[in-house]
């Protein structure tokens, strides 16, 4: 049976590390929901992280119930039933557009939450600045709807707005956040330096966890623009928290030879359980368990299993097996790749898809009816407890 894995050790070593980034440099960090929502797993984070951002009513709700602390709340649109509870839950409300701002000021800063202070508004601001090489991922495209340009802000009324936030980037380094810093300071540094605006949130995309990230640079970066505009700064990774923190383990289900191709098709399925390998796309590394110790790999998939040796997958052809990696569904597409194995595939063999923590459960469907792998969690002493198992019932119950 399928299931998505989350090592518990593996959260937890990111939320420290991102922790020890908040202290160093005076920011705060918040779990971007959008990225990695899966609530039973809040507890091993909630200590190191300051709250969670979110992507609208519903990710507000769960990050109020579940997590605590602040609750960062950005959307393209609300509408008036979903202002009235966020201006409830929500910390800091930032609004896409000045038409949105002006739809919702007088219902806002008459909230008593927003007289007390407890409530902060601020802008969606775009710098027209791309740093990213994938299109769908780049929020300054051009025509890009998220965020207001610095020309349509000139002469604007900003009464009541008290920071702004930027999201420009999607898995990337330290040097691109300090470029992109650099067009936001020349474009909207004249706003930020204004006395009523105390806080600047810089989004996510911040692979702050990853080893080869810049954290010295991105502490310099943020002690600067607190240092130059005197604001409190925000960051909001949600992939840096979960990166490299569970698996989604599989199994074959056939093997067929067509038109010279070795055809494998899995339990799981590309587009209904890791859509990011069609839309990025994103290739996941895979492991094959083995039983060959000539075959075992230095590389192990973030969540090891007791009594179990791996071999990596290398790209089609580079192994002695080749196999184009299916799902069991009808969309022709549906297909994870070309993977090449140190053994045969057999069928009732289980395969290993590394980093399927983040931008994966939040996306899940039931597209086709395929059964939904389960979500469990491997705890500090090697126990592994299934927090979820998705039946029949679930399936049904989603349209009607």
């Amino acid at each position: 049976m399928s299931a998505f894995i989350i090592s518990q050790l593996a959260l937890e070593r990111n939320a420290r590390i991102l922790s020890d980034v908040a202290k160093q440099s005076g920011c705060r960090i918040v779990l971007a929901l959008k990225g990695f929502s899966t609530w039973s797993c809040f507890d091993f984070i909630q200590n190191e992280l300051s709250g969670c951002c979110a992507s609208g009513l519903w990710e507000a709700i769960l990050a109020s119930r579940r997590f605590g602390k602040h609750v960062l709340t950005y959307s393209p649109a609300y509408d008036d039933d979903e202002m009235r509870q966020l201006v409830e839950i929500s910390s800091h409300i930032d609004f896409n557009s000045l038409t949105q701002w002006q739809r919702f000021r007088a219902m806002v800063m008459e909230h008593p939450r927003y007289l007390s202070g407890e409530l902060k508004c601020g802008l969606r601001i775009n710098p027209q600045f791309s740093t990213g090489q994938t299109e769908i991922y780049d929020p300054c495209a051009k025509g890009s709807r998220l965020g207001i340009i610095e020309e349509n802000l000139r002469g604007a009324d900003l009464t009541g707005i008290s920071g702004l936030h930027f999201h420009t980037l999607c898995e990337q380094n330290a040097d691109d956040l300090a470029d992109t810093l650099m067009a936001v300071e020349q474009k909207f540094g004249h706003i930020l330096s204004r006395p009523e605006i105390t806080w600047l949130n810089m989004g996510g995309g911040h692979w702050i966890t990853k080893p080869n990230y810049d954290r010295s640079l991105l502490i310099d970066l943020i002690k600067g623009i607190r240092t130059r505009y005197g604001v409190e700064v925000w960051l909001e990774p949600g992939e840096a928290v979960a990166i490299h923190t569970g698996v989604l383990r599989c199994k074959v289900l056939d093997i067929f030879e067509a038109e010279g191709i070795n055809h494998a098709i899995l339990d799981i399925s590309a587009s209904a359980h890791m859509p990011d390998t069609l839309e990025m796309p994103y290739r996941a590394d895979v492991f094959q368990i083995v039983k060959d110790i000539h075959h075992v790999s230095e590389q192990k998939p973030a969540v090891e299993f007791l009594n179990e040796q791996y071999s990596l997958a290398g790209e089609g052809g580079e192994k002695s097996y080749t196999y184009k990696l299916g799902a069991p569904t009808c969309l022709a597409g549906d297909r994870i790749g070309d993977y090449s194995f140190d053994e045969p595939l057999s069928i009732g063999d289980e395969l290993i898809f590394d980093d399927m923590s983040h931008y994966t459960m939040v996306k899940t469907t039931f597209f086709n009816g395929v059964r939904h792998p389960d979500i469990a969690i491997l705890e500090k002493d090697g126990k592994l407890s299934v927090v979820r198992r998705f039946t029949y019932d679930d399936f049904e119950s989603r349209l009607g």
